[in-house]
């Protein structure tokens, strides 16, 4: 079960990662970059929800970014399938272990201890 959940979120993230960079290039292959000043990501793609909105509404960076979104995703489900398929054996240890490690995941990608 973990081994097709890592399989399908691969290839999803794969995909929507690809199908963006395409759609990306063909629409700006000829265009000429710029690079004397920087320029920050625009604000359709700083955070989650953002970045959902922008891909429903068919922008190719944010589809981009959501592959790379669901990329990062995939191994965080693993962590939290893997805490359900433990207690359902009742391996009441690794489950512990495993909820520690989707603690430490959460409390990194939600930003620490500022």
């Amino acid at each position: 079960m973990i081994g097709g959940l890592l399989r399908i979120g691969v290839i999803a993230a794969a995909s929507i990662t690809a199908a963006g960079g395409i759609w990306y290039l063909s629409r700006h292959a000829r265009d000429i970059a710029r690079f004397a000043a920087f320029h920050g990501e625009p604000q359709r793609l700083t955070s989650v929800a953002a970045i959902i909105g922008a891909a429903l509404s068919l922008h190719s960076d944010a589809l981009i970014q959501l592959g790379l979104l669901v990329l990062i995703a995939v191994p965080i489900l693993r962590v939290a399938v893997s805490i359900v398929a433990f207690a359902l054996e009742r391996d009441w240890l690794y489950c512990t272990v495993t909820i520690l490690v989707f603690a430490i995941l959460l409390f990194s990608l939600l930003g620490g201890a500022r």
